[in-house]
């Protein structure tokens, strides 16, 4: 067997293993953003028309939008910066120990390293032979990928995952607030109503399509909590407000 031959399917291990790993974090970025925008839809939707239910003052609506919005998108961030930065000590807390593991058994990382690229589909011989270069390469990077499923230069970040969660709940509810505040009146309902149906529909079939499933259940199970909301917020909004 040659360097080429032992080579070959080592460079091939390592490139799979990144482009599978950035391919995963794009989705995972898009899910979440999907997902913060039918957050901000969804609960700014419910907060408007319960109070367009009780009033039908423009700036009682706009007062309570926005700090839905705000309130809405800062938890959102606050949330998901805890979440990563959780993650991001899990990860390097694994490298720490898989380094360490490296410097004090050597050969029995090798050894699992071989049975990793074994499992993958490659023979006893090729795979020891890929793992023997991979450690020669970069040992701590090889088991990184291979054993824990991390880039060491592509830790998540906290700071990227919070801001693109305020500004996915931002960016869906505006679109109720703007639908609540600009019609007159007798239109503000109606308006907010068709207008959150679509974007429902929207991350519904965006939601599906990034997780591979079929549309249509998503997008219905979408629109009806939405719909599920916006109803009982709003008769409990016209309950208060013939009360006042």
């Amino acid at each position: 067997m040659t360097d080429e031959d032992v080579s070959e399917p080592a460079h091939d291990e390592a490139h799979d293993e990144a482009r599978g790993g950035a391919l995963g974090a794009r989705l995972n970025w898009l899910r979440a953003a999907v997902l913060g925008a039918n957050d901000g839809i969804v609960s700014t939707a419910g907060l408007v028309v319960g109070v367009a239910g009780a009033t039908s003052d423009r700036s009682a609506l706009l007062t309570a939008g926005l700090a839905g919005l705000l309130a809405g998108s800062m938890s959102m961030a606050a949330g998901e910066y805890v979440s990563v930065s959780t993650q991001r000590d899990s990860e390097k807390a694994a490298l720490a120990l898989e380094k360490r593991e490296l410097r004090e058994q050597p050969e029995e990382e090798l050894e699992e390293l071989t049975e990793l690229l074994e499992d993958r589909g490659l023979s006893r011989d090729v795979a020891r032979e890929a793992a023997q270069q991979l450690t020669a390469r970069d040992a701590l990077r090889a088991h990184a990928r291979v054993e824990l499923g991390i880039d060491p230069d592509e830790l998540t970040n906290p700071w990227h995952a919070a801001w693109a969660s305020f500004l996915a709940f931002t960016a869906g509810a505006l679109l109720p607030l703007l639908a609540i505040v600009l019609p007159g009146a007798s239109w503000r309902v109606p308006v907010t109503v068709v207008s959150v149906v679509g974007a429902l529909v929207v991350t519904g079939w965006s939601s599906a399509r990034l997780g591979a499933a079929a549309p249509g259940r998503a997008m219905v199970r979408n629109v009806g909590g939405g719909l599920l909301a916006m109803g009982v917020t709003y008769g409990v909004g016209v309950l208060l407000g013939s009360v006042n």
